[in-house]
């Protein structure tokens, strides 16, 4: 088959390789429709490489058919339609029937000390093939995959993989009471999809923070209020002009949905740019233990947020030396929540939105939708910004 595989820094191609086949008996084999691309796939790209072997097969946001099921997968079938949560959990053990399944106890990748395995990611997270493919190998299928209607077309629901339970998430933990206001830092697929979740649960006044013109104004369009980090000589200039309309006191909530993509720490980013040039048998500890992330929308969300607020971390970040304002945090008396999304606790909430109404908006949310065969070039326009794209679907 055809998949996206990871060959290098910046590098991506469209290999043939070995189809995927039934393994365990609760694994499902499904014939992918629609896969998506993903700021998380550009941290392979550019920042991650050290996790990476060539070859590696890349992608976590697919919907399908079922073309076959293990023995032990009741409640799937061949023809069935699918969506396959970015993250395999089983459903039955202790962090599972806790609702986070991103923390699931059969499929923790204790050897790396990282939680659940991930689909299309590094090594850290099991480095299981991904979805940007023409086929897709299923573990905990018994459990994992979101059976949605025929009907709509792959964009009502495919979604659901990550890009929807995380913007939920996101909105869920930053507890943003009914009438209240929430700023959130980044509007790419995740912060623009948070600003339309806020809204849709009774925030009154959602303020979006970005740079790219496509984003500020496609956020506008939905009762954004946004700002343009361009029009400010500082950050504390943009600070001061959100607590300015929130009673000198700030948001409620602030949401970073950014991430080590900020903005702003050349530092930082030399030093991730240095350990991705190493041999890998260099690079890898270095990157684990001494990464350092760009925290620039993170010290803003800090600053932002007022006293008693809540943060929510939907950005990943990847470092494990980096400075924290502890004393600011401990002084503001600060709340933060933070990880990866926990998809099948949220699919039941989300689901009532997924209606002919769209509310969400999530039947022309793509900007772009290309043929797997183009995913080199997907890659480079989404790393660079390119003509607009925004969120990216391919079709294989």
């Amino acid at each position: 088959m055809k998949a996206v595989t990871w060959q290098g820094k910046r590098d991506v191609r469209v290999d043939d390789v070995p189809d995927p086949k039934i393994q365990e008996p609760t694994d499902a084999v499904i014939r992918i429709t629609s896969t998506g691309l993903c700021g998380s796939d550009l941290h392979l790209y550019e920042v991650l490489t050290p996790f990476m072997t060539p070859g590696d097969v890349l992608g976590h946001e697919p919907m399908g058919i079922v073309e076959e099921v293990g023995p032990e997968v009741p409640n799937l079938k061949p023809g069935d339609r699918v969506v396959v949560p970015f993250q395999i959990s089983c459903g039955h053990c202790f962090m599972c029937s806790a609702g986070l399944q991103t923390q699931c106890e059969t499929t923790q990748v204790t050897s790396e000390g990282m939680g659940a395995a991930l689909f299309g990611y590094t090594r850290l997270y099991g480095a299981v093939p991904g979805a940007q493919a023409e086929y897709l190998r299923v573990p905990q299928a018994h459990y994992g995959p979101i059976k949605v209607p025929q009907g709509p077309a792959d964009d009502r629901f495919v979604y659901l993989s990550d890009v929807l339970p995380t913007a939920w998430q996101a909105v869920a933990y930053a507890d943003v009471p009914r009438g209240g206001t929430v700023a959130v830092l980044g509007l790419g697929p995740i912060g623009d999809m948070a600003c339309r979740i806020a809204k849709a649960r009774g925030a009154e006044r959602v303020f979006g923070v970005d740079l790219v013109p496509e984003r500020l104004a496609r956020a506008r369009r939905r009762g954004v209020e946004t700002y343009d980090l361009r029009d400010f000589d500082h950050e504390k200039e943009l600070v001061a002009a959100i607590h300015d309309e929130t009673g000198g006191r700030g948001p409620d909530a602030v949401i970073d949905a950014v991430g080590t993509e900020a903005h702003g720490s050349h530092v930082a980013r030399l030093v991730q740019q240095t350990a991705s040039a190493m041999p890998r048998v260099l690079s890898g500890p270095l990157s684990e233990r001494f990464s350092v992330d760009r925290l620039s929308a993170l010290h803003m969300a800090i600053d932002l947020v007022r006293r008693g607020g809540t943060l929510s971390l939907t950005g990943v970040y990847g470092g494990s030396a980096d400075p924290m304002p502890m004393l600011t945090l401990f002084d503001k008396q600060l709340q933060i929540r933070m990880g990866q999304a926990n998809v099948r606790r949220w699919i039941d909430d989300i689901l009532p939105y997924l209606t002919d109404e769209d509310p969400l908006g999530v039947d022309d949310f793509a900007t772009h939708r290309l043929p797997l065969a183009d995913a080199p070039h997907a890659y480079e326009m989404f790393q660079r910004k390119q003509d607009g794209a925004i969120k990216v679907l391919m079709t294989p």
